[in-house]
């Protein structure tokens, strides 16, 4: 018995008459939050680098997968084989340059076909709009992307990065004029299409706008926490500091890390 059929008997196991209370409480809807959850555990195990972690934060994940799969296959509706199939047969259709006899320039020319062939797929037969199919649960700088590149596949894009440079300057000074307006809801209408903006630029660099965010974050907590520590070896908290002082800490904080 392989791995994987061994962790879809337990959890059929788990699910039955006599197997854990917790677990036969549960439906689609209440797993909702685990998902998320583990997905983001997943993300963040890559970003460390810790492979023991990552391998862990899969299992967790794939778990999540074969709770779902058990639940749908009680109601009849589908198996975890179910979904495996229709993984497989999504893979073998969409790189018709791996299994068939089309020909690719290069990883760019994949994606383009990749849209092309999902948008014929009979799943996605009856959507109206090219922007259809994108989760509206996703974390917004990674939905905006991917609205961005369903756009851009219909050819609404700009020709070069020399376009979303002049958008972000152009968002920025609207942005500006409400803010000078003191209109609240019109400046976090502007803020929101600049920060649009700035992920059509990223886009453009082939920069993942989430992951540069999300270091941006990681780098802004590790030199305030230099910070913070500078300040203590000095018998000062940084709530006691001006805004002179606490400047000097920042720059040197981010000296420190060069």
């Amino acid at each position: 018995m392989s791995e994987f059929e061994r962790l879809t008997q337990i959890m059929a196991r788990l699910r039955q008459q006599g197997g854990c209370p917790w677990d036969q409480q549960q439906d689609h809807r209440s797993l909702r939050p685990y998902l998320l959850e583990e997905a983001y555990e997943v993300i963040e195990a890559l970003d460390s680098g810790d492979v023991k972690a990552l391998r862990s934060e899969l299992g967790d994940l794939l778990l999540q997968i074969v709770f779902h799969a058990q639940i749908a296959a009680e109601h009849g509706q589908f198996d975890i084989e179910d979904v495996a199939r229709s993984i497989n047969e999504k893979l073998v259709h969409r790189h018709p340059h791996v299994f068939g006899d089309v020909q690719v320039a290069g990883a760019s020319e994949v994606v383009v076909n990749w849209e092309k062939l999902k948008s014929e797929e009979q799943e996605n037969s009856q959507r109206v709009s090219a922007l259809d199919g994108i989760p509206a649960g996703l974390p917004a700088l990674h939905r905006a992307t991917k609205v961005q590149k369903k756009a851009a596949s219909v050819g609404f894009d700009w020709d070069d990065a020399s376009g979303p440079m002049a958008k972000i300057g152009e968002e920025l000074a609207e942005l500006q004029e409400e803010l000078e307006s003191e209109n609240s809801e019109a400046t976090e209408r502007e803020l929101g299409d600049l920060l649009f903006a700035i992920c059509n630029l990223a886009r453009f660099l082939r920069i993942d706008s989430e992951s540069a965010l999300r270091e941006a974050v990681s780098r802004f907590e590790t030199r305030f926490e230099a910070m913070e520590q500078a300040a203590c070896e000095q018998g000062k908290c940084l709530a006691e500091m001006n805004l002179d002082e606490l400047e000097e800490l920042w720059q040197q904080a981010k000296a420190e890390e060069h």
